[in-house]
């Protein structure tokens, strides 16, 4: 069982026993193995060595035995890394000097899906155009061949401790000011390493929906929606919190929420990040994606740092940070990545401990504190259906000619007072469009406009 569609630009995800069932796993192992065999820094003189991990949905422990079966078979030593989040799982591949892994998961999408992470040499992401369209066909080519010798097992599943233990060299923990801080793990991955974090932290941690349920029965765990940040914002003003903390699914994204209940725009969650990585390296390259956030760019050249955009998507930015030298760079979707010479991914520890510091120094209510940031309006993701993705993306850059373009990820089109990007979806008959302006009253018109010219 097996439908084409799940291989996508960033990962491989679909409806488990409808888009495909545990014997895909199996294949999926035997592919990647064969994918890393034509990779130039091969080593054949030695057994592979590769990673599993998996989140705590109901279908993952069926397809991790069948991922690890198909390593086995193909004469890899598999390093299991147990129930993980996803961050831990890239750290534990790039500690521990793997050439790879898998990671099963299907991040934020609801309780019936799953999918798989790939992962090369020190978390190196594994792209649709890196691999994932390569392994697709080698799958549904059936074109595998088995080891004489079977590979091996072991054993690791402390790595939760052992990631935070290496996190600290980059936090001050005892610069935290005590806060009463709110979290909702939405019965995913964040709780394993908020726990470990908040241990260590002098705060009153109220936890949210903290026990590792794959049915999600509080709400989709996918902050980006704001239907699903209500229960955190409702019990930060409850209780009187001074802030909300709410990650995903597989706990790589992480949002934020003021002690008012507001949740805090990503851009602007990015744009601290950037100060603050910029005070540890100054005048470093700082990257974030098409999608309108101009308070990061603010930001970034407000304290000295080299503002660069990136594509959208988790892989596309890593590439990117590796390939261009970027230290810092944030996803408008809640992804927050640091290029350290470890590796080159998420590391929601320190950017949750980072962003702490920092609202301990200001000495305000965060309510007070952010006010200067929010100058931007933003309208949000639109998904707009189209039978022509590429005929609209052409029509949009004829009627907006007089503004700056740019065509890096879709069209990104800026005017002195708004700005807007349009992408494709790669799996759907959709275009995105996400607008902002200086004020409420222009974001709604443009975005009105330029909505009404799509369809």
């Amino acid at each position: 069982m097996l439908n084409p569609e799940i291989f996508k630009a960033y990962d491989i995800r679909g409806i488990y026993n409808t888009d495909f069932d545990d014997e895909v796993a199996y294949q999926m192992a035997l592919a990647y193995v064969a994918l890393r065999k034509t990779d130039i820094d091969y080593d054949a003189s030695r057994p592979l060595k590769l990673a599993v991990g998996s989140d705590m949905r109901i279908s993952s422990p069926a397809l991790k035995e069948k991922l690890i079966a198909g390593f086995i078979a193909a004469g890899v030593d598999v390093f299991d890394f147990g129930l993980v989040s996803t961050p831990a799982f890239y750290f534990a591949v790039a500690s521990y000097q793997l050439d790879g892994g898998i990671m099963i998961s299907a991040s934020h999408n609801p309780g019936g899906w799953n999918g798989f992470k790939v992962v090369r040499t020190r978390a190196v992401p594994v792209s649709g155009e890196t691999g994932i369209a390569w392994m697709k066909d080698k799958i549904l080519a059936n074109d595998f061949s088995l080891s004489e010798t079977p590979g091996t097992i072991t054993v690791k599943y402390n790595i939760a401790q052992e990631q935070l233990l290496h996190d600290k060299d980059y936090l001050n923990l005892k610069s935290i000011k005590p806060f009463k801080i709110v979290v909702d793990t939405a019965n995913g991955m964040g709780a394993q390493y908020i726990f470990e974090l908040f241990k260590d932290l002098p705060v009153v941690l109220l936890p949210l929906n903290f026990e590792f349920d794959g049915s999600f029965p509080a709400h989709e765990a996918d902050p980006l929606k704001e239907e699903n940040m209500r229960q955190l914002q409702k019990m930060v003003i409850e209780k009187e919190a001074d802030l909300g903390i709410a990650t995903d699914g597989d706990g790589d994204r992480v949002f934020f929420v003021d002690d008012k209940g507001q949740t805090i725009e990503p851009a602007i969650i990015r744009g601290l990040l950037a100060k603050i990585f910029l005070a540890m390296k100054p005048g470093a390259k700082i990257g974030y994606d098409v999608r309108p956030g101009k308070i990061t760019q603010d930001l970034i050249l407000r304290h000295g740092g080299i503002p660069v955009i990136t594509r959208v998507g988790h892989s596309l930015i890593k590439e990117q940070m590796l390939r261009d030298d970027i230290y810092f760079a944030g996803e408008s979707s809640g992804h927050f990545f640091l290029n350290l010479p470890l590796g080159c991914f998420e590391m929601p520890n320190i950017m949750i401990g980072k962003l702490l510091e920092e609202f301990s120094n200001c000495g305000q209510k965060l309510s007070d504190y952010l006010p200067e940031f929010r100058k931007y309006f933003s309208s949000g993701e639109i998904n707009n259906e189209t039978t022509d993705k590429e005929a609209v993306l052409k029509a949009i850059a004829e009627k907006y000619s007089d503004g700056k373009i740019n065509f890096l990820d879709g069209i990104t089109v800026e005017y002195p007072d708004y700005w807007f990007n349009v992408r494709a979806s790669n799996t759907e008959n959709k275009v995105r469009l996400n607008l902002e302006a200086i004020n409420p009253e222009l974001m709604a018109k443009k975005r009105d406009e330029v909505l009404a010219f799509i369809k």
